[in-house]
């Protein structure tokens, strides 16, 4: 996986995935979360695929004022069933 920060003016920071987004890559976006400012979006157009903890932490990114955009479908109806759960 890949990350892109693009900072917006310094009230917005979108942060760009690409690719596959594993487990094992959530550390290294927790710290990309940490270190932006009061606004933050996840840009997931570039995202080919993800596994369960992923998409647990996305719903809570997303919980937590993190705005999803360009979310694929399966990934978006994924969050809601584990929201469910």
């Amino acid at each position: 996986m890949k990350i892109e920060k693009v900072s917006q003016g310094g009230a917005i920071t979108t942060i760009r995935l690409i690719g596959h987004f594993q487990a094992d890559h959530v550390g290294e976006l927790k710290e990309h979360l940490q270190h932006n400012g009061p606004r933050v979006v996840l840009d997931l157009s570039e995202v080919t695929l993800v596994d369960a903890d992923v998409v647990r932490f996305l719903g809570a990114c997303e919980d937590g004022g993190v705005e999803l955009v360009h979310c694929s479908p399966y990934i978006r109806e994924w969050i809601k069933q584990e929201r469910k759960a």
